[in-house]
Formats: structure tokens, C-alpha cells, sequence
């Protein structure tokens, strides 16, 4: 029987390595082993006090992946760490370098995996049932578009040849995408909306001329259902092209009308108009005065042009403000004497036996004659 090292008090020697080089290589990866395991530990330990004193998701995210650091990654980067200190051939080397990245591409893989898992979880927990379907969806295409990839690369790193591999995965994906180019447009688009959040279900929005509540965000179309009473879909690729206004995330109101006042009006009583606006409108608690002015000389009417700030973006209380305002107003320049405008034509008639043609008048500031309303 034979040996792979001599005996009787011989020098102990395997693969060309003394018996002190693997004691000390030994050493190296038992320690290397427990460091990392430590440090796991540590990292771990601070990770979720962290994510216990916060309400950042990040901190959740970083402690589900860090708990999923696996023993085997940890023994394969102990095992390369010991393999330094001995003296091994180039094709031990390579192997074991081998083993250590892809050890390495395998458990960032996993670590990408569980933290797809707890994004789509935390939709899950939180959003409503479309908007998890369509989280659902995109995780498992960014999972299976993850192991492919990792895949491929420890295949790679192992020397085998994945080049025909590539070339026809790459010429079925450009074959597919070509083919499904619209669907996949709609398909990011999605997933678009639901990291930007540029609005979410149950949000009022105007896209365009189309005013509605959005109750349905899917992976290829977004629904609206509009004023009427009728649904109105867009694709989520042309919904984000578009102009999107978002009234349920407005702080404020702005709200500006004009106020229309008859010719003939007194200087005193246009002299009067914009204090009596500003003691109506400060008047109110839940109301910012900003300006009234008169700015306009029209056709018929002289036009004081009024704005000021609603503090919610509730449509009904605000329009229940600019009820009270407008009654107000109303209550006042009748208090005041001061008569709103009309759309007035005046028909100027010559005498009769006069011969001439009736001409238009320029106004209604022209002077009274016979006139017709």
C-alpha cells in the first residue's frame, strides 16, 4: 500500500505543500470563516436597529438580504482566502479562483433575489390588487432576467463557451422585441409609474382634455373613469408622453374671477369695489386674499379682476367658499347700490320722415335714446 505522503518520521508533504503550509492554511480559512460570520452578525445586528428606529425601506430591504448570506459562500471565500498560502499549480489556482467568483456571482444573485421579493412584497402589503398584480409580474421578469444572467456568467467563469448561447438568446430578443416593441414599451412604462409614483388610484388627474379619478394602473393600460361617468383608457407608454396635472396632491387653490360692473356706475362706488371684495374675502379663515383691481374697460361692463388662495385642495369645500364669497358680494353691492353688468344693445332710431337708414350705437356708454333689450 502506498502513501500520497512518507512515513516514519519522514516530512509530511501533499500536493507539494508541508504539513506547517496546510496547518497555517487551515488556520487562515477557520478564521476568515469566523470573522465573516461575525461581521455578518454585527452588520445584521446594526442593520435592523437601524430599520427599527426608521421608517426608510432601505434598511428593511438591506436586513432581508443580508439574512440570506448563506454558510457555503462563506466557506467557498474562507476556502480561496487559505488556498493563498499554499503553493498550488496554475490549474489548482484557476479553480479555486473559479469556485471563490462564482461563490461570489451566486450569492449576489441571491441577495438580488430576496431584495426583488421584499420590493414586490411591500407593494403586496400595502397597494391596492391591481397595482400587486402588475408588482407581481415585473418582479418574476426581473428574477428570471437576474438567474439568467448569473447563470451565464458562472457558466462563463467556468470556461465553458456560452457564445452561441448569447448570440441566440440575442437574436430571439431582438426577434421578440421587435415583434412585442408596443407591449414592451407599456410594460416599463408601468413599471415607471409605480417607482415615480407620478399618481396613484383614487388621484384626480387631467391628461389633456380628459379629466377623471384613476382606478386601475395595469401593466399595459391605465383607466381612468372620467366626469361622465364613462372609463377612459390609456396606454401607460401614451398616458406618460402626456402632460399629467394631479389635483389631489395641489396644496393650495388659486382661484381668480372677474367681476363685472355696470356703466354708470359713481367714481365712489368703483372706488369701493375692491375694499369691499377684501374685507369679504379676509373675512375668511381658510382663505388667503391676494389682489382686486380694476383692469378692464369692455364693451359693456367694467371688469375688477379678483384672486385668492383656497388652503385645501378639497373641491367641494372650495367651492363651497367661493358659494359663501359670491353670496356675500352679492349681498353687498346690493347694500352698496353697486349694479352688475349686463350684455346691453342699444338701437339708435332717427326721427321719423328723416329719410335716413337706422345706425348701430357704439355702446352702452353711448347717450340713452329709444333702445331695445
Amino acid at each position: 500500500m502506498s502513501f500520497p505522503f512518507p512515513l516514519h518520521g519522514r516530512r509530511f508533504d501533499f500536493l507539494g505543500n508541508s504539513f506547517e503550509d496546510w496547518a497555517v492554511a487551515m488556520a487562515v480559512t477557520v478564521l476568515a470563516i469566523a470573522a465573516m460570520l461575525f461581521l455578518r452578525r454585527l452588520v445584521l445586528r446594526r442593520v435592523a436597529r437601524d430599520a427599527r428606529r426608521t421608517s426608510a425601506r432601505i434598511d428593511d430591504f438591506l436586513a432581508a438580504m443580508l439574512s440570506r448570506t448563506y454558510l457555503l459562500s462563506i466557506v467557498a471565500f474562507a476556502a480561496y482566502f487559505g488556498s493563498t498560502f499554499l503553493e498550488l499549480n496554475a490549474r489548482r489556482e484557476l479553480f479555486m479562483s473559479r469556485l471563490a467568483v462564482a461563490a461570489l456571482l451566486l450569492q449576489l444573485a441571491i441577495w438580488g433575489d430576496v431584495g426583488l421579493r421584499a420590493w414586490r412584497d411591500q407593494y403586496r402589503s400595502g397597494g391596492d390588487g391591481e397595482r400587486r398584480a402588475s408588482s407581481s409580474a415585473l418582479c418574476f421578469i426581473s428574477r428570471l432576467a437576474l438567474w439568467t444572467i448569473v447563470t451565464l456568467m458562472v457558466l462563463d467563469n467556468f470556461g465553458i463557451n456560452i457564445t452561441t448561447l448569447v448570440a441566440s438568446l440575442g437574436v430571439g430578443g431582438i426577434a421578440v422585441a421587435l415583434a412585442t416593441q408596443n407591449i414592451l414599451g407599456d410594460l416599463f412604462a408601468s413599471l415607471s409609474i409605480m417607482l415615480d409614483k407620478p399618481f396613484e388610484i383614487g388621484d384626480f388627474i387631467i391628461v389633456g382634455d380628459v379629466l377623471g379619478s384613476v382606478e386601475h394602473i395595469g401593466l399595459k393600460t391605465t383607466r381612468l373613469r372620467g366626469l361622465g361617468g364613462e372609463q377612459v383608457v390609456f396606454s401607460n407608454g401614451d398616458l406618460l408622453k402626456s402632460r399629467i396635472h394631479n389635483h389631489k396632491r395641489m396644496e393650495t387653490r388659486r382661484v381668480a374671477f372677474v367681476l363685472r360692473v355696470a356703466y354708470g356706475t359713481g367714481e365712489e362706488q368703483l372706488c369701493r369695489v375692491p375694499r369691499v371684495i377684501r374685507e369679504i374675502i379676509a373675512a375668511r379663515s381658510n382663505v388667503d386674499f391676494e389682489r382686486a383691481h380694476f383692469f378692464r374697460w369692455s364693451e359693456w361692463s367694467l371688469d375688477f379682476e379678483v384672486v385668492y388662495h383656497f388652503r385645501s385642495p378639497d373641491y367641494i369645500l372650495h367651492m363651497d367658499a367661493q358659494q359663501d364669497i359670491f353670496l356675500e358680494i352679492y349681498r353687498r353691492f346690493q347694500q352698496e347700490g353697486i349694479e352688475f353688468a349686463h350684455p346691453t344693445s342699444i338701437v339708435r332710431l332717427d326721427e321719423p320722415g328723416t329719410g335716413s337708414m337706422p345706425r348701430p350705437a357704439a355702446g352702452a356708454g353711448t347717450p340713452p335714446g329709444p333702445s331695445f333689450h
